[in-house]
């Protein structure tokens, strides 16, 4: 905050508490009796309304209150730049308590992250930490239950976009993915992206116009292969889906289709590891893994 904008909220708040202060005051004073003592305020031409005191017990709880907001402000921030007397702060709140428990859990991580993640996704204990840790980071966007929704994947039909590896599940989630489908309707026109949906419903092994499937095979090869690969399984390696297996990430409408064909596509995953750390992506990766075990 700016120093004007300190000294703004500053004098604000002094002139709110003395205000306040003043006005409690000036109400509370009562109209002597020689003077009628009402405040002449009359409803149903004879009833009149005094201008008594407060109870001492009320008027006391307002000037408590006063106090305890001088108080407050003295101790803790409220006034513009000034940290308070007790220097807290809601981030160094914060940080002590993710110290304390990374002093509590930091132990148990650290045996986890030197085990194999294959043979850590059958330990229940680590399970248990690593569906806390899903559920903390990663249901918002894959669900509760991990089977994704539109546009997001699902991570436990054991379909991978990157590649299912517990090396290629650790790279995804540390360092995140960002996928990029590029548009290609200028080239195909409305023609060619007809005919290569077609085609990609073939693949898919779906109803589709084989008139039109066989014009946009050329199409294909000429535009889509290098990353989907020539029978349409996909590349790990570019993030390429599978398009063989009736998996459709973005909606597998055939206006869907057509629609990612033109316009193109672009997904990103943000990388965790800076919020988790190397342990905790080990447990998280390995729970992902787990889910697509076979019993």
């Amino acid at each position: 905050m700016s120093t004007f904008w300190s000294w703004y909220v500053i004098v604000l708040t002094v002139l709110s508490v003395i205000g306040i202060w003043w006005l409690i005051r000036w109400t509370s004073k009562p109209i002597p009796k020689e003077e009628g003592g009402t405040t002449h305020h009359v409803w149903d031409e004879d009833l009149e309304e005094y201008n008594n005191p407060l109870p001492r017990w009320w008027l006391n709880m307002f000037y408590i209150s006063i106090v305890f907001s001088i108080g407050y402000l003295l101790l803790y921030p409220g006034l513009g730049n000034f940290a308070g007397l007790l220097g807290w702060s809601s981030s160094g709140q914060y940080q002590r308590e993710v110290d304390r428990a990374e002093a509590i859990y930091a132990e148990i991580f650290e045996r986890f992250a030197a085990v194999p993640i294959p043979e850590l996704a059958r330990d229940a204990q680590a399970m248990r930490a690593g569906h806390n840790l899903y559920m903390n980071n990663c249901a918002m966007c894959h669900g509760s239950d991990a089977r994704g929704a539109l546009s997001f994947p699902n991570l436990a039909n054991n379909d991978w976009l990157w590649g299912g590896t517990p090396e290629a599940l650790v790279h995804s989630i540390a360092l995140g993915r960002n996928g990029v489908m590029p548009g290609w309707g200028a080239p195909l026109g409305e023609d060619g992206v007809a005919a290569v949906t077609e085609f990609t419903l073939k693949l898919a092994g779906r109803d589709h116009d084989a008139e039109l499937a066989a014009a946009g095979e050329s199409s294909y090869n000429m535009f889509c292969v290098a990353c989907h690969g020539p029978e349409g399984r996909g590349n790990p390696a570019l993030g390429a889906p599978n398009l063989t297996n009736d998996i459709w990430l973005h909606g597998g409408s055939r206006t869907r289709i057509a629609h990612i064909i033109r316009e193109g596509v672009m997904n990103e995953m943000p990388a965790q590891g800076h919020l988790l750390g190397d342990d905790r992506v080990h447990v998280l990766a390995a729970y992902v893994y787990a889910l697509n075990l076979e019993d």
